[in-house]
């Protein structure tokens, strides 16, 4: 079967709604469609390590209405080829999708562990993924979480806040390992197992095998640990594989231009996917992160409709750990310069990092209502030291 629109959407997350929402604005009599390979319409992400849990949204909550755009929705499909030439896109069930123009919107898959744990072994990263996880979590399930970033941190302490018994492993010295400065790194640790969560720094899972029950993971130092099911926050990598095959600009993600537009002008690409130069840092970035996908695809979106102008933003990112919580812009590495600059040590503060006196990175730790001003001093020249950034942001607004 062939469909025919006037915008093709390939992707069916945030960065594929914003755009489909973007496109309406300016086109009232566009016909879009959206290809996605999950069953469902895009959905919010984030409640999926965070809200969810907490009771703060249902599933049909984080619905985010696509529908109401008036895009076509082609759901459960995969794409699976691409004729730039024929403006054609060809599904996993054989149907076609011609277009004027494309977005691509494919995300991003997450890496796996190192064996076939089953249905008790979990990659999270979709709504799928959050439903197959509850029904092992409950209160006193032994679950253990692998990866101690974004997405491992937040899945530990909400399992540990429904009553599940944690343990959380994870490869670095700590949580967040080479993004918080080492006090802060150390305090979030205790704080965790303060909480109940059992922590394994410095090991990798290197095997592993279903059990009648559960799964036995094998770990780099040599112990055994066994567990009701296992999550995996192993990070992700992006979907390049429709754009490569293409033959689109690929390196690290789809490289765009300032509209978002790829190395074919009929194609832009948004969120986790793409590839963007931002000019506040100086260099090029792959976002993934839900501010990204929302202001790219909404971007991306109006550009394909014919406003164009260059994406500037420099995209922050938030995270909840128990009642601690922070927004960040920038990057977060601890080998750079460090300013700390606390009202309560650990509580609430700034933390800058810096590069030769210029402000890359900024963490905003229970302190709120301040992005637009750290974004503001992140495009600043500079110079900047330890004591003309003290107090420069407020600790607490």
């Amino acid at each position: 079967m062939e469909h025919i629109h006037d915008y093709l959407i390939i992707g069916g997350g945030m960065a594929a709604d914003a755009a489909a929402r973007a496109i309406r604005e300016v086109d009232a009599a566009a016909d879009i469609g959206l290809v996605g390979d999950e069953a469902a319409p895009p959905y919010q992400r984030p409640p999926l390590s965070k809200a969810l849990w907490k009771g703060d949204k249902s599933t049909a909550e984080i619905d985010l209405g696509t529908v109401k755009s008036g895009a076509v929705l082609h759901l459960g499909r995969r794409v699976e080829s691409l004729d730039r030439a024929a403006h054609t896109a060809r599904d996993d069930r054989g149907d076609s999708y011609r277009y004027r123009r494309l977005l691509l919107a494919t995300g991003a898959t997450p890496r796996r562990l190192p064996f076939d744990g089953g249905e008790r072994a979990i990659h999270f990263r979709t709504l799928d993924d959050y439903q197959a996880l509850r029904r092992y979590a409950r209160p006193g399930a032994y679950i253990a979480v692998v990866g101690g970033g974004f997405i491992g941190s937040e899945l530990a302490a909400s399992l540990c806040g429904i009553g599940c018994k944690v343990t959380l492993l994870f490869p670095g010295a700590s949580i967040g390992a080479g993004r918080y400065p080492d006090g802060l790194a150390n305090h979030l640790d205790e704080y965790y197992r303060r909480h109940g969560v059992t922590l394994a720094s410095g090991v990798r899972v290197v095997g592993g095998s279903r059990t009648d029950g559960g799964v036995e993971l094998e770990l780099s130092d040599g112990e055994v640990l066994r567990v009701e099911a296992v999550v995996a926050g192993l990070g992700v990598e992006p979907n390049t594989a429709l754009a490569e095959q293409a033959g689109l600009l690929v390196d690290n993600g789809i490289v765009v231009d300032a509209q978002l537009r790829s190395s074919d002008p009929d194609i832009w690409a948004a969120g986790d996917v793409a590839n963007f130069h931002n000019p506040a840092l100086g260099r090029r970035l792959r976002v993934e992160h839900e501010d990204a996908a929302l202001g790219m695809g909404r971007h991306a979106g109006l550009a394909m409709a014919g406003i164009t102008s260059d994406y500037i933003t420099l995209p922050f990112f938030y995270s909840d750990l128990f009642d601690l919580g922070y927004e960040a812009v920038g990057l977060l590495d601890s080998r750079l310069q460090i300013v700390e600059d606390w009202r309560e040590a650990y509580r609430e503060g700034v933390v800058y990092y810096l590069d030769g006196g210029r402000v890359r990175g900024v963490l905003l730790w229970n302190v709120w209502d301040q992005v637009d001003a750290a974004r503001e001093l992140i495009a600043q020249p500079g110079p900047f030291d330890a004591a003309s950034l003290r107090g420069y942001l407020p600790r607490s607004a």
